[in-house]
């Protein structure tokens, strides 16, 4: 029988410890940490996302301001909209929600984005800090993966796992994460372009899929005891919801579990996990400053 990881409950947990530390810090009269965001365009799936935000900052006690753009609006008028949250002293951390418009430029906006205040954890000189273990603002989806292990206790050292896809948000930063030190994983990453997916996979302790296609792992591609972590959300068309619609997992859940030790659920796995490391980056801001 599997064991469900529960990133509802663990995410609970940690925006308790966090709304602790933001009432001592409101009677010792410092400083409210302060999370804002940018939305652009009206993609279903990110509307909700940054909705939930708003809501984690209303439980932890954090200031937040949500910015929306009309989706035409140009990567000119992006970039004065992050300058000007760069400047803004009362805002401790921000995030751009992905993806953005065709006609913006992903790098040159996550570049834009005073390092102090990356919240999401994208910009290259955050990125470089974790690479070589330096403290820094972890990327959000990552650094609440491995909160979830450690919290369920999943043994990683000597591991062999496997994550399926390369993105800088999640794949290539999830990997560095878990081959370092005190994680010590032994690493494989996998992609669109690696031949026999499977016989990597069937050899892994623990399997990691981000790769944005629903249901790609399959029962036969993992082996008994595995611990698998599914990070895909897609949102698709659903007659059985009242909304309409339901998120999908990248792992084929229910022929999946059963041979499974751990496994993650979609919802209520990795993403409850990502918005508490962006109130986590967020509060580590304001400490800093």
């Amino acid at each position: 029988m599997y064991n469900l990881i529960d990133g509802k409950k663990i995410a609970s947990e940690i925006k308790l410890e966090i709304a602790a530390e933001v009432a001592r810090r409101q009677k010792a009269g410092k400083k409210i940490p302060h999370l804002a965001a940018i939305l652009v365009g009206d993609n279903g799936s990110s509307e909700t996302y940054v909705n939930n935000k708003v809501k984690d900052c209303a439980e932890v006690g954090f200031k937040s301001t949500l910015i929306r753009l009309k989706s035409e609006t140009s990567e000119k008028e992006l970039l004065e909209k992050i300058y000007g949250l760069n400047r803004d002293r009362d805002v401790d951390g921000f995030i751009v929600q992905l993806p953005l418009p065709f006609h913006i430029t992903e790098n040159r906006i996550i570049e834009a984005i005073d390092p102090e205040k990356d919240a999401d954890g994208f910009h290259p000189a955050n990125i470089g800090r974790m690479v070589i273990g330096l403290p820094g603002y972890l990327p959000a989806t990552p650094f609440g993966i491995v909160e979830l292990l450690k919290r369920y206790n999943i043994e990683t050292a000597g591991k062999n796992c496997v994550i399926i896809g390369r993105s800088h948000i999640v794949g290539r930063p999830l990997s560095i994460l878990l081959s370092q030190k005190g994680m010590d994983a032994t690493v494989t990453v996998v992609h669109s372009k690696t031949i026999n997916i499977l016989d990597f996979t069937r050899a892994a302790d623990i399997i990691m899929v981000a790769m944005g296609s629903p249901g790609f792992l399959k029962a036969d591609m993992v082996k008994a005891g595995a611990v698998v972590i599914d990070v895909g959300t897609t949102r698709v068309q659903s007659s059985d919801s009242r909304s309409g619609w339901k998120l999908i997992g990248d792992v084929d859940f229910f022929n999946v579990a059963p041979k499974c030790s751990f496994i993650t659920p979609v919802p209520g796995g990795v993403g409850p996990m990502t918005r508490v490391a962006l109130l986590k980056n967020t509060l580590m801001a304001v400490q800093n400053k």
